[in-house]
């Protein structure tokens, strides 16, 4: 596979990232496997629920499978002559945990649909504004430009002065304010 972008050829059909430009890959890996098509499933699907709706979802899941659970901790409860404990704890725990849920998805967690993209991934961006589209520009030195030191140039560490301490440096600059005085 080449990057449609700068047209460097990819090491692996697996890789994310164009090694030369930083393109995204991941979409395009599965528009080259598809014979240039977005495969029917991703392109119907559009956008995502916002994590609010999957929440509120969750919460009214919750509370409906408490009508099946403590009817059946009430049948158990009959049937065997026990404590009814177990049938209002678990009322309390399904009817209070549904509504926990549904207040925890409307106070805290966004109302925002996300696009998902041709591959299912979502376009994560830390940090910057605006999505992510490429890595960085390159800061290295290529390896024609370097060149070896000349003679006499290069220094062996054991030619290299020690620093000296602070008390050195401040005694030297108190002889000399006293020679001038």
């Amino acid at each position: 596979m080449h990057c449609p972008k700068c047209g460097q050829q990819q090491i692996s059909e697996e890789t994310r990232y164009c090694s030369r430009c930083g393109l995204l890959l991941t979409g395009i890996s599965v528009v080259v496997a598809n014979n240039g098509e977005l495969p029917a499933s991703s392109a119907a699907s559009g956008k995502k629920d916002s994590p609010r709706k999957r929440g509120v979802k969750q919460g009214a899941f919750i509370f409906l499978l408490s009508f099946l659970v403590v009817p059946l901790l009430a049948l158990f409860h009959l049937l065997t002559g026990t404590e009814p404990f177990l049938a209002v704890g678990a009322m309390i725990l399904f009817a209070g945990g549904a509504i926990l849920r549904v207040a925890w998805a409307l106070l805290f967690e966004s109302g925002e649909s996300l696009p998902a993209d041709a591959a299912g991934w979502q376009q994560v961006n830390i940090g910057g504004s605006g999505p992510a589209q490429a890595l960085p520009a390159s800061e290295s030195i290529p390896a024609s430009v370097y060149t070896a030191p000349g003679a006499g140039a290069w220094r062996d560490t054991k030619e290299l002065s020690t620093p000296g301490s602070v008390t050195d440096s401040t005694t030297k600059l108190l002889s000399k304010e006293e020679d001038a005085q």
